[in-house]
């Protein structure tokens, strides 16, 4: 339908809050095929990986109360949402998380707490800076590249990155630190 591209992702969701079955269908093709690249860069496995992104789509409808209209942001809390649920799926798979997984741990461990000093990005948006994007991550030394892909693909913590790599946590901090301003200035230069 071409009415529904026209319709934010801020819409869908309150859409979605109306108990709207549709809006929710919109959300799932609009996002499911980036989210899903994301829970495989996370989770190889590809039984698992699906298992998670239907686990997602289950999350955003039961807890949609917890979305922050305010901020408008429902990419980045959509994201932030599916990387922090496969990671918890990826070291639950390990053996590596054994907090319980009931509803106070989903709201605390799973959903996103944003900042409200974001700016909101529409799905559209990140579609036109693709390649800008790619260009960012590509500009980044491989040494960046590894930090960043052990913390936000593995969610390895800095101190956990610096033992796994044998070097200082300072370097750790050092590499995200500059990749993080790299990757903005690139990205974001003319919205920041």
């Amino acid at each position: 339908m071409s009415s529904d591209r026209k319709i934010t992702d801020a819409e869908i969701m309150l859409k979605i809050a109306g108990y709207d079955s549709k809006a929710l269908e919109l959300l799932y093709d609009r996002y499911s095929p980036m989210l899903y690249a994301l829970i495989k860069k996370i989770i190889p496995n590809q039984e698992l990986a699906e298992e998670v992104l239907s686990e997602v789509f289950v999350i955003i409808l039961k807890q949609i109360d917890q979305f922050d209209y305010k901020s408008s942001d429902v990419y980045t809390w959509l994201v932030t949402l599916t990387r922090n649920k496969a990671i918890d799926a990826m070291k639950r798979g390990q053996g590596k998380e054994k907090a319980k997984y009931t509803e106070e741990y989903e709201k605390e461990e799973i959903l996103p707490k944003l900042s409200p000093e974001i700016n909101a990005i529409e799905f559209s948006d990140v579609i036109d800076m693709r390649e800008k994007i790619q260009v960012a991550i590509n500009s980044l030394t491989d040494a960046q590249k590894l930090v960043v892909d052990l913390s936000y693909y593995e969610g390895l913590d800095e101190s956990v990155i610096a033992e796994k790599l044998k070097i200082p946590v300072s370097s750790v901090k050092s590499k995200l630190r500059l990749a993080n301003a790299s990757l903005m200035k690139q990205i974001f230069n003319d919205r920041i």
